[in-house]
């Protein structure tokens, strides 16, 4: 089945040759190109979606037309492929923002692999979140839907980052982006750190994430990412602040109010094989029980047991 994506490749005519025998039958859209300097003005005029540059044709001018494309904002996600001799492989790739590289001897299946390596790569970072480099919404609502059709007992975990504006008021933006990445951190070190691939964090955006993991160790994985969130907190939070158990700042009327310190509120729902359908159905189920779990005052988990008592936990 053919795509939309374009790819142009600007190699000499004996790589053509080789390779247009195996990339003739991708599902891709593919332009060869061999004069890299009639190919430039229609590279930066009509973009494709993905590169392939051999840096033999002229190799300043591959450098050049390589960093003039990820200077570019609109472009920098464009992934780039440079076609190397073997001998030209010692390179400095903090200088030439290359996404990858193969060899010439490559043939039509080893270029057609990386095409599609660099493409999944390339997707997978359009969506991830900036700030925390998580992964976003789109690869979220899909990894809880495999979830679903696997039927396999898992919990679908959202985290909240409770008083966070305040915070964020208070400390500024600078130690609000870092509390994001200490709380991004403690969730991929205990949820990743306990199941590796088998289990999943996200960031929804803000002060929103998700984290997948087996049902049977919720309780266990919400205290140690409770603990350690727990441990952390003082280190984002100036002394004489902690020392007085809260902070002040000032509300719309330039009155200050007393504010408790971030908390981490965690709402847990279930995948029990046959209860849902649809993410869109755990998300509904989701917002009923975050409100149950920001009841709770301080660090604090609540999982949704409809068919049987509801649990809670402070700590």
């Amino acid at each position: 089945m053919k795509t939309t994506e374009k790819i142009l490749i600007l190699v000499e005519k004996d790589l053509e040759t080789r390779w247009v025998p195996t990339l003739e039958k991708s599902p891709y859209l593919i332009t060869f190109k061999n004069d890299p300097r009639r190919a430039t003005e229609e590279i930066l005029n009509s973009p494709p979606e993905l590169l392939v540059l051999q840096e033999s044709l002229d190799a300043i001018l591959i450098a050049d037309l390589t960093k003039a494309l990820k200077n570019n904002l609109n472009l920098s996600f464009l992934p780039i492929l440079w076609v190397l001799k073997k001998e030209n492989v010692k390179k400095d790739w903090f200088e030439i923002p290359a996404d990858d590289f193969l060899f010439e001897e490559a043939d039509g299946e080893e270029i057609l692999s990386r095409i599609q390596l660099a493409f999944a790569r390339a997707h997978r970072s359009a969506d991830n979140n900036p700030l925390t480099g998580l992964p976003g919404n789109t690869t979220i609502l899909r990894a809880i839907q495999e979830k679903i059709n696997s039927e396999e007992e898992v919990a679908i975990a959202y985290v909240d980052l409770d008083h966070f504006k305040p915070f964020n008021d208070r400390y500024g933006f600078a130690r609000g982006d870092e509390i994001l990445r200490m709380v991004a951190r403690v969730l991929s070190n205990v949820v990743l750190g306990r199941y590796g691939a088998q289990g999943f964090v996200g960031h929804i955006g803000g002060d929103d994430f998700v984290f997948i993991c087996p049902f049977e160790d919720v309780k266990e994985v919400c205290e140690e990412i409770l603990q350690d969130f727990a441990n952390l907190l003082p280190n984002f939070v100036d002394p004489e602040d902690w020392s007085r158990g809260y902070f002040e700042e000032e509300d719309r009327q330039g009155r200050k109010q007393r504010f408790p310190f971030p908390s981490l509120s965690i709402a847990v729902v279930p995948l029990l094989p046959g209860r849902f359908k649809h993410y869109g159905e755990v998300s509904a189920v989701a917002a009923q029980v975050k409100k149950m779990a920001k009841k709770i005052e301080g660090n604090s988990y609540f999982i949704d047991r409809r068919r049987q008592p509801y649990e809670t936990k402070k700590r």
